[in-house]
């Protein structure tokens, strides 16, 4: 099995970067439309596929624990690898906490979880009246609610901060760190 190496990430490294990333951008424009816009008809979309990518997630965590974190690509000044160790520590624990906060509020909250007309989570529905749901534990639904959305925002900032980062290696540093984001080689 292929590491990561100075000069070039693993393809494993590349593509579990790019396949949680994009979902999770997609996932995040996604939820501030729906609540924004009340459109509740992409709710069943935006849970099936936040619950399957904590199934990615927990691999790219543990491919990342296990490949270390990547050496720098060029020196840069200590505040710079500080803050850079913060946005990576961010967007690795969110990419777990975002799937599975939404799932403590939807499931919690006695909404159920289809994924694709695959029932994982049962509704909980009220016996006196079978259209409305009941909560399973009212008050970890809020909290699960509360960190869902206050980490989506937090996210959105490190989002920033990464493709800033990203950005200023390519164009400013020329050192390349997003090369090897990419799947290329630095120094060919």
């Amino acid at each position: 099995m292929q590491y990561d190496s100075h000069n070039k990430f693993a393809t494993t490294t590349v593509f579990l970067h790019w396949l949680v990333g994009l979902t999770i951008i997609g996932l995040l424009a996604t939820g501030i439309y729906m609540s924004e816009n009340g459109v509740y008809a992409l709710y069943p979309w935006h849970k099936a596929i936040g619950f399957l990518v904590l199934f990615v997630a927990l691999p790219r965590v543990v491919w990342r624990m296990k490949n270390g974190w990547p050496s720098a690509a060029a020196n840069y000044k200590p505040i710079e690898h500080k803050l850079a160790s913060v946005v990576h520590w961010v967007l690795i624990i969110a990419t777990l906490l975002m799937p599975i906060s939404g799932l403590m509020a939807s499931v919690l909250g006695g909404h159920g979880l289809s994924v694709f007309g695959l029932e994982v989570f049962a509704p909980n529905y009220s016996v006196e009246d079978p259209e409305k749901t009941l909560p399973i534990n009212y008050e970890l639904s809020k909290a699960g609610g509360a960190i869902h959305f206050y980490l989506g925002y937090t996210v959105i900032v490190a989002l920033l901060l990464h493709i800033a980062g990203a950005l200023k290696h390519h164009f400013v540093d020329k050192d390349g760190t997003l090369k090897r984001m990419l799947g290329k080689t630095i120094g060919e």
